[in-house]
């Protein structure tokens, strides 16, 4: 059984794609630009919301002055609507309850900025006596870069072979590599099958079933 359970945010344990997709398009729309189609947003999303804001401008006008006017306005409108419509993948809350009254310790690592991470997570999962929620923080690069699975550990010391990290995408696969912890692909989110395994996930889940078999 694994001690410590870190576990991806977005397209992982929630799904919020269609407020994340809302909040960037009416920061869009606040500029006088193109919005894009929700089904668009699985492929813009993944290393923060600011790369979500660079990736969702036209390539022209990419600019730093640009990014942060939108990304204002984004914040904005995401701080007001980010529960709108996101909602538990089927099956998380239960999974996330059964680990808890296992004994084993479960964490958030999330490229999302922090204030609205811990707001999500005391919404949508108010009984789970987390071990540590952390988000993009001013200062500390984001994933892949594994600085933030290293600042979990340092709140809930763990024996890298005893710990495992749950993420849907290539970036979180890439996070648990240079973590040197073992991580496990998620299908249920917003990236590709294909995506986990070329960048080396060690396990695949496509139901919260064969997750908790995997970690107990």
């Amino acid at each position: 059984m694994k001690q410590l359970v870190i576990f991806d945010l977005d397209g992982t344990l929630l799904n919020t794609i269609a407020d994340l997709g809302n909040a960037a398009n009416h920061a869009l729309e606040m500029a006088g630009h193109p919005t894009h189609p929700r089904q668009a947003y699985p492929r813009f999303v993944g290393n923060g919301v600011r790369k979500l804001i660079e990736r969702v401008l036209p390539e022209s006008i990419r600019t730093p002055e640009n990014v942060d006017r939108l990304l204002d306005d984004f914040k904005e409108y995401y701080d007001t609507h980010l529960t709108d419509c996101t909602e538990p993948y089927p099956g998380i809350p239960e999974l996330l309850r059964e680990l808890a009254d296992r004994g084993v310790r479960l964490a958030v690592a999330s490229n999302k900025y922090q204030s609205a991470v811990e707001r999500l997570v005391n919404h949508f999962f108010p009984d789970i006596p987390w071990a540590a929620v952390e988000g993009q923080k001013e200062g500390v690069p984001v994933k892949p870069d594994p600085s933030i699975v290293f600042e979990i550990l340092s709140e809930s010391p763990t024996p890298k072979s005893e710990v495992l990290y749950v993420g849907d995408s290539g970036v979180d696969m890439e996070t648990a590599r240079r973590a040197c912890v073992e991580s496990c692909g998620v299908t249920w989110g917003f990236r590709p099958l294909d995506e986990l395994l070329d960048n080396h996930a060690d396990h695949v889940a496509g139901t919260t079933a064969q997750l908790l078999r995997l970690i107990l």
